[in-house]
């Protein structure tokens, strides 16, 4: 009778610790949330540039959304959850008592001794312990990181035995020990581009499935297909829009571009936004002040396409300083759905991009992050200007290759057989798209829409934005290369 009111009253206090400490943790993931979460600056006037003053309020005050304190919050009660298994280290904050111990008034329960078989042996310790047992021992640990090994020593007689399965495993699964890297991607047949300008294979690597190396080639002849039937109309604002202009439309991208940085949103998000929006724009009659509204609504449908863990609707109106209403973002999401007829799926300049990067590397196995970053950062320059969709993305991807190899390297030419062969573009082809985006680049530091200078002029992008760009381009760089 005493061992059971013992029980009781062990399990009623263990249960008043628990919800002791469900409050206090609960209690400081809101204290934490109301200290992350502020409010971000709308998108105030599209119609006018923004002010120097409100954007340096936009990049010194914090962005985050409230779901991202929740995100915070639901971390901290995981990794505290955690503490109460794993050692106690610098970066993870304890748990105050953890574990209970029983004073010693109280009353301890009876522990049965269970024999020992005969032929167990004190030298080896057991091979499967069981998890509801709790060791009287302080050297030994609960963790299940740390529970004895299934196999604590092994015979040399067995070794023999070990070595013949491993040799039949290898055998079965067709896994050689003498396999180099070399041997995988045959260096020794390929041609070096530096010596006789010849084509470089960037197709061989078949141990990175991502790279679909079997397979490329046919994915981009779909994607130069493909680019022609989803690309928006070139004069959408002179015959279409009357309330808008194309002063109005950089201003809203320019704002998307600092709303995907601040939720570190992938780059094709921001392409398939603009791709959207001058989808719709190219058929339908907008006025200015529901722009903001269908810039948000294209990013919520972009990003349940390509992120892995989408921004909520609330999240959308909560950036536009609740500018719109849940159901009015619904709604106008669901309008640009059926304009487009669910057709999502169209080909970016980032799509072109990143193949035509890996054709300017050659045979090099370091990636030059200046190159691929510097072309990244020209692209986006086409996207805040309206006269760049007269170009195809695929043309627009091949001239940031171009322009990003000049200034890296002035001296040199640009383009060779490689870039010809997997870009179908003569350096003829892509001249006046090139001089474009030269003009954009040596403007910008003047731009009054600076979102995308100031992304690129940071360390994880290697500066690339503060790159001196030379005034002119040699026209003997445009010559056709020989095939």
């Amino acid at each position: 009778m005493a061992t059971t009111q013992n029980r009781r009253s062990s399990v009623s206090s263990a249960t008043a610790k628990r919800q002791a400490m469900t409050a206090n943790s609960s209690l400081e993931n809101n204290n934490h949330g109301k200290l992350v979460a502020k409010k971000r600056p709308a998108l105030t006037n599209i119609s006018n540039h923004t002010t120097a003053s409100a954007r340096n309020s936009l990049s010194h005050s914090s962005k985050l959304a409230p779901c991202t304190s929740k995100a915070v919050s639901i971390k901290k009660s995981n990794s505290n959850a955690a503490s109460s298994v794993l050692p106690t280290s610098s970066f993870v904050k304890p748990i105050s008592k953890t574990v209970s111990i029983p004073r010693s008034d109280a009353a301890i329960p009876k522990i049965t001794a269970i024999p020992l078989p005969a032929t167990c042996s004190m030298d080896i310790s057991p091979s499967h312990s069981d998890g509801s047992l709790v060791s009287m021992d302080e050297t030994m640990s609960t963790s299940d990181s740390l529970r004895s090994p299934d196999v604590e020593y092994i015979d040399d007689n067995q070794t023999a035995a070990f070595d013949s399965i491993e040799k039949k495993a290898f055998s079965t699964l067709y896994i050689s020990e003498d396999v180099k890297a070399a041997d995988i991607c045959k260096r020794d047949v390929l041609v070096d581009i530096e010596s006789g300008d010849k084509i470089a294979n960037i197709d061989n690597n078949f141990v990175d499935p991502q790279l679909c190396a079997t397979m490329a080639c046919d994915i981009y002849k779909h994607l130069r297909a493909t680019e022609v039937k989803k690309r928006p109309s070139t004069d959408f604002m002179e015959k279409v829009q009357k309330d808008i202009n194309a002063s109005m439309r950089a201003i809203l991208i320019d704002w998307l571009v600092e709303v995907a940085e601040e939720y570190r949103l992938v780059p094709d998000t921001l392409y398939l936004t603009v791709n959207y929006i001058d989808r719709y724009l190219s058929g339908n009659l907008m006025d200015r002040q529901r722009l903001q509204l269908l810039g948000v609504a294209c990013m919520m449908i972009a990003s349940k396409y390509e992120e892995i863990c989408a921004p909520q609707v609330e999240e959308f109106c909560y950036i536009t300083d609740n500018t719109y209403f849940k159901e009015e973002v619904l709604q106008m999401e669901s309008t640009v759905l059926n304009y487009l007829k669910f057709e999502m799926t169209a080909p970016t300049a980032k799509c072109f991009l990143r193949r035509f990067v890996r054709a300017a590397q050659g045979l090099n196995e370091v990636l030059s992050l200046q190159l691929e970053h510097l072309a990244s950062y020209i692209a986006e320059l086409s996207l805040l200007e309206y006269n760049m969709l007269c170009y195809a993305p695929s043309v627009i991807a091949a001239s940031a290759i171009f322009l990003a190899k000049y200034i890296l390297l002035p001296s040199k030419k640009p383009w060779n057989s490689t870039l010809r062969h997997y870009t179908l573009y003569q350096p003829s082809d892509l001249r006046d798209c090139v001089v474009a985006l030269h003009s954009l680049c040596c403007n910008n530091n003047n731009s009054s829409l600076p979102a995308i200078r100031e992304k690129y002029s940071q360390h994880k992008y290697k500066f690339v934005a503060k790159k001196y760009c030379p005034p002119t381009i040699p026209v003997e760089f445009f010559q056709n290369i020989s095939c």
